[in-house]
């Protein structure tokens, strides 16, 4: 998942970096490297509001031709396809741990942004939601 970030100088120096699809994630560095990485960042923290509120969570939109587009850890875009899933279904924790065989507590870490979990495990749970997890390089 790569959204697109706008990198706008700031009146100090340096960017404000701020994402249409995600307005929680905003981020300030003083170059450009650094506003790679501190864009990032904000996009991933920017996440824990969405798992905190078991909301659904935005897909990227197409990029404008002023905008870079800031890629999620694989880790963090596979547990939100699984949150958006959850969410799509109306399937809650209970109700997925019973269809994988496991207890709720498994479920919520499986949906915790902080616990880390194998990519297997996300899989399984996914397709216990009749769906598939496709992976791809580009």
């Amino acid at each position: 998942m790569k959204y697109p970030a706008i990198f706008e100088p700031a009146e100090e120096g340096g960017f404000v970096i701020t994402f249409r699809d995600i307005p929680e994630a905003i981020a300030q560095a003083d170059d450009e490297a650094e506003a790679l990485t501190e864009a990032s960042g904000a996009l991933v923290s920017a996440m824990d509001f969405y798992f905190e509120d078991r909301r659904a969570v935005p897909c990227p939109s197409e990029p404008r031709a002023s905008e870079r587009l800031i890629a999620l850890p694989a880790s963090v875009s596979c547990k939100i396809l699984l949150l958006n899933e959850m969410i799509a279904q109306k399937v809650g924790p209970s109700e997925l741990a019973r269809r994988m065989g496991t207890s709720p507590q498994v479920v919520n870490r499986l949906v915790d942004l902080h616990h880390p979990t194998k990519i297997d495990t996300i899989e399984d749970a996914i397709g216990c939601l009749g769906k598939q997890l496709e992976l791809s390089t580009v």
